[in-house]
């Protein structure tokens, strides 16, 4: 019987884990940034690009890494055809 509160505590703490667990991540957002605005990357930035060829843009088959600190712009900031 002695062992019961322990098994409760236990039980409690976890739940009380996975609670602080998910609200710090739920504490955090993302904010899209206007057409007007430009981002850089930020450290191990790695994702699928687009690139233009012969007039039109294609997106690549594999994720490429963006070095820190590199701008990336809207279509506006570029010149020539963007959707």
């Amino acid at each position: 019987m002695a062992r019961l509160p322990w098994i409760l505590f236990l039980i409690v703490l976890g739940f009380a884990l996975l609670a602080l667990g998910y609200g710090s991540g739920c504490a955090s957002r993302t904010v899209l940034v206007s057409e007007s605005s430009p981002t850089r990357a930020g450290p191990s930035f790695n994702g699928r690009v687009y690139t233009l060829v012969d007039g039109e843009w294609r997106l690549s088959t594999d994720p490429v890494e963006i070095p820190e600190g590199w701008y990336m712009v809207p279509p506006s900031f570029v010149e020539g055809p963007h959707e």
